[in-house]
């Protein structure tokens, strides 16, 4: 970061507190604000990303009682000072800053970079660049240590009982050579998994960037996700929905269980067997079965009559009565 920016930056104001905050109470803020905007509470929210940068660098300074007493001293001189270049039209350059001291463009001139860093307690200008002013990897000493490297993106696609029960699988990482990675049990369509430190290197010696793989499940024939439960279809006859029957209901890799259906069940009339759904170390759903009525397509004589017989005796009800009645009201 260039010294430019402790100018413009109000620290104390990017986390909210006043110029005479305690160190103890200073932490405490910054963890509550670090909470708040923490990339990974924020996946994907570029602002949050940004504040949390700002807050970082506010408390990197303002934590370094050497560091705060600098800014202190460098913002006591007024945001009009500018370290840029002089020349007609442009902003203050080096000589604005030394006004301000009683060093004006009729004084004493600070051509040699020594006497400017010097007034700051930096020595020689080999201390520029060094961890304070212009420091190249992550700005003024301590904000925000040396550059994270890259995170890397990896795609994968899954079968829907690999994602529901969890395996390790290999991934083919960016250089061409294998890795592997822990598939936990429950992992959505659509969610990510972060492999930390997998990512690329830093460039200056900091954390290596993580790996980011996105996972994809492939849908299954029989059952689909509802949160940690299984949903499945189960058929039934007529005469199995309006005799009652005990029927089995496929679990997912697993043996079928047998449910009873009451006499008298309705299709959409929903099953539930305990603990057959999603198991995670979150907790486990449930298997959950909805009946659907099956109507024969192809009737033989003898059918045929034993309906007609049934048509006779049936109850004198309309199915329809109600949905007939909401509609007119």
């Amino acid at each position: 970061m260039a010294s430019q920016d402790w100018f413009d930056k109000d620290f104390y104001q990017v986390l909210g507190v006043s110029k005479d905050v305690s160190p103890a109470d200073l932490k405490k803020t910054y963890r509550k604000l670090a909470r708040t905007y923490h990339p990974d509470s924020n996946p994907g929210d570029a602002k949050a990303e940004a504040t949390f940068k700002e807050i970082s660098e506010a408390y990197a300074v303002l934590s370094d009682p050497e560091q705060r007493q600098e800014y202190d001293q460098i913002r006591a001189m007024g945001s009009g000072a500018r370290f840029t270049a002089g020349g007609a039209g442009a902003g203050g350059g080096f000589e604005d800053v030394f006004s301000m001291f009683g060093q004006g463009r009729g004084g004493a001139r600070y051509d040699d970079a020594d006497d400017f860093f010097t007034m700051f307690g930096q020595g020689t200008p080999a201390g520029f660049g060094t961890g304070r002013f212009g420091q190249t990897s992550g700005g003024f000493r301590g904000f925000g240590g040396p550059t994270r490297g890259a995170d890397v993106t990896a795609r994968t696609t899954l079968d829907f009982i690999t994602a529901a029960k969890g395996d390790t699988i290999s991934l083919q990482g960016e250089d061409g050579k294998p890795f592997k990675v822990k598939i936990p049990a429950g992992v959505g369509d659509g969610q990510k998994i972060r492999l930390r430190g997998r990512g690329r290197p830093s460039h200056d010696g900091g954390d290596n960037g993580d790996i980011v793989v996105q996972v994809a499940v492939r849908p299954h024939p029989v059952f689909h996700r509802d949160g940690l439960n299984l949903r499945v279809t189960v058929p039934v006859t007529f005469t199995e929905a309006a005799l009652g029957a005990t029927i089995e209901v496929p679990t997912l890799g697993g043996d079928p269980v047998k449910l009873r259906v009451a006499p008298g069940t309705p299709s959409g009339r929903v099953l539930r067997v305990k603990g057959r759904g999603i198991q995670t170390p979150k907790g486990t759903g449930d298997l959950l079965a909805e009946v659907q009525v099956v109507v024969p397509s192809h009737l033989d004589a003898a059918a045929r009559e034993a309906l007609e017989r049934f048509k006779e005796v049936e109850p004198d009800e309309n199915p329809r009565a109600e949905l007939m009645a909401k509609a007119r009201s």
